[in-house]
C-alpha cells in the first residue's frame, strides 16, 4: 500500500472540478467517451457511474488507485476524440500549457473542455493561458479554486499556438553534459544538488546489480555507470511515467559510453509497493513532497523497500535534506548506518547489515 496521500488543496481542486456537473450547470455525456487528464480517485468515481471514463494518469500510485476502482487508465491514441475532456493541470507552466493543447487536440468539435486549478497554484495564470489557446471561457469559483470551461460555440483554437505548446512537453537538453529532461519532472531543468552530492560520494568500487529508486530522468544512474566500472546491471524505478522517456535516452547514452558492457532497464513503478528482485547496491534521492506538502513517510517507505530488496551483504546509499527524520527507520532496518557527507543542507547516508 502506497503511503502517498493527497494534500487538502489537491482534494479541493478535484472536488471543485465536479461542482458545475453536480449543480446542473454542465452536463456529462452518458455512454460516450469522456477523457480525464490528470485523473485521481475521489468522490466523483462513485457519483458519475454512467459515464464512459477514459483516465490519463502518469503517477503510478494514483494510476494504481484508479485501476483498483475499476477505472480504465489509458494513453489515448493521437486520433482519439472525446465527447468531453476534463483537465487537472499541473503547476509547472510549460507542462500545463502542453496539457491544455493536448486536451483540445482530443476534444471533438462539439465537446466541452473543463479544467480546475487551486487559487494558490496559479489559477488566474492557468485560466489566462487557456483563454489564449481556446478563446472565451465560463468561470466558477469554489473551494478556493477556479473552474473554467470552453463551450463549442465559443471556442476559437489558435492552431499554431496549440502546436507550439504541445511541443513544450518533449524531452529537451538541459545544458549539462547532454542530459535530457522535460518540464514538470523533479529538478527538471538542472542537476539537483542533493543528487550531485550523492554521486560525488559514491565509491568507484560499486559492483554487481544496482537499483536507483525514484530515479527521475536518470542522473544518478548515469553517474553510477560513468564512475563505477564494475557495475554490471542497473534498474531505474520511477513513479512518474513522464520521466521514463528522458531516462531511457540518458541511460542509453551513458551505457554506450562505457568500455564495460552493462544491462540497464527503466521501470514505471511505485517503489513503496516493494521491488521485484534483489540488489547488491541501491542508490536513492527519495521524494519527500506531494505537491507542496512534505511527506517524509514516502522516504521511510523507500528505506523499507530498499532493505527488503538488498542482498545480505548489500548497501543502501541515500541522500536527503538534513532535517528529514529518516534515522529511526534506518536504525530499525540496518545494523550499520553512517553519515558520510553533509553539504548545502543535505546529508549522504550509507546503510549496511540489513535486518530482515
Amino acid at each position: 500500500m502506497s503511503p502517498v496521500a493527497l494534500p487538502a488543496a489537491a482534494e479541493a481542486v478535484l472536488d471543485a472540478l465536479f461542482v458545475p456537473f453536480a449543480d446542473g450547470t454542465l452536463p456529462l455525456p452518458a455512454a460516450q467517451p469522456v477523457l480525464f487528464l490528470g485523473a485521481r480517485t475521489g468522490a466523483w468515481t462513485n457519483v458519475h457511474r454512467g459515464v464512459d471514463w477514459h483516465c490519463v494518469q502518469g503517477f503510478k500510485p494514483f494510476a494504481d488507485a484508479l485501476a483498483r476502482q475499476g477505472r480504465d487508465v489509458i494513453e489515448p491514441a493521437g486520433s482519439d476524440r472525446y465527447a468531453a475532456v476534463l483537465v487537472l493541470p499541473p503547476r509547472q507552466r510549460d507542462q500545463a500549457r502542453a496539457l491544455f493543447a493536448t486536451a483540445l487536440h482530443h476534444a471533438r468539435s462539439d465537446a466541452l473542455v473543463a479544467a480546475a486549478v487551486a487559487n494558490l497554484e496559479g489559477a488566474r495564470s492557468a485560466e489566462g493561458d487557456f483563454v489564449r489557446l481556446a478563446g472565451p471561457v465560463r468561470v466558477l469559483s469554489k473551494h478556493k479554486c477556479r473552474v473554467f470551461w470552453s463551450l463549442p460555440d465559443d471556442r476559437r483554437v489558435d492552431a499554431e499556438l496549440a502546436a507550439a505548446w504541445r511541443a513544450l512537453d518533449r524531452p529537451r537538453p538541459i545544458g549539462e553534459g547532454g542530459i535530457v529532461s522535460r518540464p514538470g519532472l523533479f529538478a527538471w531543468d538542472r542537476v539537483d544538488p542533493a543528487s550531485r552530492l550523492l554521486a560525488e560520494t559514491l565509491p568507484a568500487s560499486l559492483a554487481g546489480r544496482v537499483a536507483d529508486l525514484g530515479a527521475g530522468y536518470g542522473y544518478l544512474s548515469m553517474q553510477v555507470l560513468e564512475r563505477c566500472p564494475a557495475v554490471r546491471a542497473i534498474d531505474l524505478y520511477e513513479a512518474d511515467a513522464r520521466a521514463l522517456e528522458p531516462a531511457r535516452i540518458n541511460l542509453e547514452r551513458a551505457a554506450s559510453a562505457r568500455v564495460e558492457p552493462v544491462e540497464w532497464s527503466v521501470h514505471w513503478h511505485d517503489v513503496t509497493a516493494g521491488l521485484p528482485q534483489r540488489y547488491d547496491t541501491i542508490v536513492s534521492n527519495p521524494p519527500f513532497h506531494q505537491g507542496r506538502t512534505g511527506q517524509p513517510d514516502i522516504g521511510r517507505a523507500f528505506i523499507a523497500a530498499a532493505a527488503d530488496a538488498l542482498a545480505p551483504q548489500g548497501r543502501l546509499w541515500l541522500v536527503a535534506n538534513r532535517h528529514l527524520p529518516y534515522e529511526a527507520e534506518l536504525a530499525r532496518r540496518f545494523g550499520a548506518v553512517d553519515t558520510l557527507a553533509e553539504r548545502d543542507g543535505f546529508k549522504v547516508i550509507a546503510a549496511a547489515e540489513v535486518r530482515r
